[in-house]
């Protein structure tokens, strides 16, 4: 069965590699050994994804939300139940909470590409019906990252630029902030999330 898996993996990841690889070899007679190499060194997890380790368990969570800049946040707690799926690859976030006295809940998945050498994050949640995007990078401490992305204004319904700043202890504490632009293209804080472990 891991062989097979393996095959299959080798595969997937062929065909996100052949168009560039197929450009290189262009008028070459193909030597599979650099080929299988590439495909290899993309489809492992190494060094940038255990940087990503201490976010795995269980979390309780506060979540901080602003709905003016200057205003007081609204509070709220939660559970976040964090795992490595695919064989280590991509960290799941499983967020289950209550926002003003209603329910709240999201998913979230983030992982390192070896081959664009940056991180990525997705988020989705109860509060939209929009998947975003981002990606970044770790500071070399490997406590800090600020991933950006556009996503729509609910607003004018115009590409905004937002951020997610993420800030990580050793002992998995973390904490997830998201910015997004107010007026004058000042960016501000939207929301904080505070995940403190508990297993």
């Amino acid at each position: 069965m891991k062989s097979l898996n393996r095959t299959v993996g080798l595969l997937a990841t062929a065909l996100c590699l052949a168009i560039p690889l197929a450009a290189q070899s262009a008028g070459k007679a193909a030597d599979g050994a650099p080929m299988v190499k590439a495909l290899e060194s993309a489809m492992t997890p190494g060094e940038g994804q255990k940087r990503l380790e201490p976010m795995i368990g269980t979390f309780s969570v506060k979540i901080l939300t602003w709905v003016t800049p200057k205003g007081a946040p609204v509070e709220s707690t939660g559970t976040s139940v964090n795992a490595w799926v695919l064989d280590g690859r991509y960290v799941q976030s499983m967020l289950a909470s209550n926002v003003a006295g209603t329910p709240y809940s999201g998913i979230g998945y983030m992982a390192y590409d070896n081959v664009g050498k940056s991180y990525q994050a997705t988020w989705m949640d109860s509060g939209s019906t929009a998947m975003t995007w981002f990606r970044g990078n770790l500071d070399p401490s490997g406590k800090s990252a600020t991933l950006k992305a556009t996503m729509p204004n609910a607003l004018t319904g115009k590409p905004s630029p937002v951020e997610l700043r993420l800030s990580i202890e050793p002992n998995g504490s973390h904490v997830t902030q998201l910015w997004g632009q107010g007026a004058g293209a000042k960016m501000v804080k939207l929301m904080e999330l505070q995940y403190t472990k508990t297993k």
